[in-house]
C-alpha cells in the first residue's frame, strides 16, 4: 500500500501559518528520535536519527528556513548531529522551553507566529502555545495533539521531521524547485 500523501489537501490556515515559518524549533527526544533511550554497557548514550529528517532539515535551511533545537536532555549524540546537519542553533539543558525560545527569537529578530515548534510530549507544550506553527507528531501526548495547528502522519524519529519541512517549503513556494532539483 503506497503511503497516504501528507501535502494533499493542505487547508489554507495552515499553510498560510507554515508560509511565514523563518525559524523550524525541534524537541529532540521522541520528535528527531523515536524517544527512546539507549545506553551501553559503558553508560554512554547512544540515539538514532532517521536520515529523511536530516535531508529535510538541510534543504529547509538552504531555503532560507533556520533550524534550531531545544532540548530538557543534554546529549553528546544531539551535538554531533547537529552539527553534522549544520544546525547552529543547539539548546540543551533547557528546562523552560518557552523561555529558550523567546530568547531565540529575540536574538533572531523574529516573532513568535514566524516560528514553527514541533514536539511529542508535556515539555513542549509551553512553547507550542506561543508558535505561529505548532505541529505534534503522530505518536505525541494527547494534550500536545490539542495544541498542534496540524500533526504528522509519521512518528518522531520515523521521518515525521521530513514531513513538517515539507509542509513549511510547499507553503512557502519552494517544493517544485526542490522536487525539481533532485531530477
Amino acid at each position: 500500500m503506497p503511503p497516504i500523501n501528507y501535502l494533499a489537501n493542505l487547508p489554507a490556515d495552515l499553510l498560510a501559518r507554515a508560509a511565514n515559518i523563518r525559524v523550524a524549533v525541534f524537541d529532540v527526544d521522541g520528535t528527531l528520535t523515536d524517544g527512546r533511550l539507549w545506553y551501553g554497557e559503558d553508560g554512554h548514550e547512544t540515539k538514532v536519527f532517521h536520515v529523511h529528517d536530516g535531508l529535510g532539515l538541510k534543504r529547509l535551511q538552504a531555503n532560507g528556513v533556520q533550524v534550531a533545537i531545544i532540548s530538557a536532555r543534554i546529549s553528546h549524540p544531539v551535538a554531533l548531529r547537529a552539527e553534522e546537519l549544520d544546525i547552529a542553533h543547539v539548546y540543551q539543558g533547557q528546562k523552560d522551553k518557552r523561555a529558550c525560545l523567546l530568547e531565540l527569537l529575540d536574538a533572531l529578530k523574529l516573532t513568535p507566529e514566524q516560528a514553527a515548534f514541533v514536539g511529542d510530549d508535556l515539555p513542549d507544550l509551553s512553547p507550542m502555545k506561543i508558535a505561529g506553527l505548532a505541529v505534534a507528531v503522530a505518536n505525541a501526548h494527547p494534550w500536545i495533539v490539542e495544541q498542534a495547528h496540524w500533526q504528522t502522519q509519521r512518528s518522531g524519529g520515523m521521518g515525521a521531521a521530513r514531513e513538517v519541512c515539507d509542509l513549511i517549503l510547499t507553503a512557502q513556494g519552494k517544493i517544485a524547485a526542490e522536487r525539481e532539483r533532485w531530477q
